[in-house]
């Protein structure tokens, strides 16, 4: 590595083709949320900005930048569902992310199958293989560091039901590599999979005693 380094202030703006931010937190996995409004409006949409948070009750969560009709929905309804994008709903996935007119079913446009979920009212995508369905716990503001408000927005939520393709579990393990899926990256269009040809494994220091 050069020790040279690019440095900038945000603030001022990274004097760069494009904006690294995105390709530095990298890769990050796919929020692909389905949710729907009060009068049943379904809706999908992809955010990069998503994560799990907390184990036990599982906590997942996205942020979008602006109020769009996911967060409206979930706001209306405290509910929404994650599903997972593999490798082969890619296509799909990004045809999801159009903007199209507010109440447009993007699962149609997508050419996708909506399966009713069993704990929400709010359809899964049904080619995924991972669905998780989850009721609302917080949506956050964001703020910067002076405190003034950002439209952006952070929506957490409890999974409540988990669905797992059997496929993707042998001897009771769920086989990351094996649902090969999508994460985004750096730029306007890049995405990567994983394969167990990248896998390494690391012992944390306080369970080496326990092997």
């Amino acid at each position: 590595m050069s020790r040279s380094r690019h440095s900038y202030q945000p603030r001022h703006g990274h004097n760069l083709p494009h904006n690294p931010l995105n390709a530095i937190i990298a890769p990050r996995p796919i929020g692909w949320i389905s949710s729907q409004s009060a009068r049943g409006e379904r809706n999908l949409a992809p955010y990069s900005f998503f994560n799990c948070f907390n184990y036990q009750p599982p906590i997942i969560g996205f942020s979008s930048q602006g109020w769009k009709d996911s967060v409206a929905n979930i706001a209306e309804t405290g509910e929404f569902v994650w599903n997972l994008t593999t490798r082969d709903l890619a296509v799909a996935m990004n045809e999801s992310s159009a903007s199209v007119a507010q109440g447009e079913d993007e699962f149609a446009l997508a050419g996708l199958t909506a399966l009713p979920a069993t704990q929400v009212s709010v359809s899964m995508v049904a080619e995924s293989p991972v669905n998780f369905e989850c009721k609302l716990t917080q949506i956050i503001q964001l703020q910067d560091a002076n405190g003034e408000k950002l439209d952006q927005w952070l929506v957490l939520g409890e999974a409540v039901v988990i669905h797992i393709d059997s496929e993707l579990l042998e001897e009771g393990i769920y086989q990351t590599a094996k649902a090969n899926p999508v994460l985004r990256a750096g730029g306007p269009s890049a995405y990567y999979t994983i394969g167990d040809d990248r896998r390494f494994d690391l012992v944390r220091p306080d369970a080496r005693s326990k092997i």
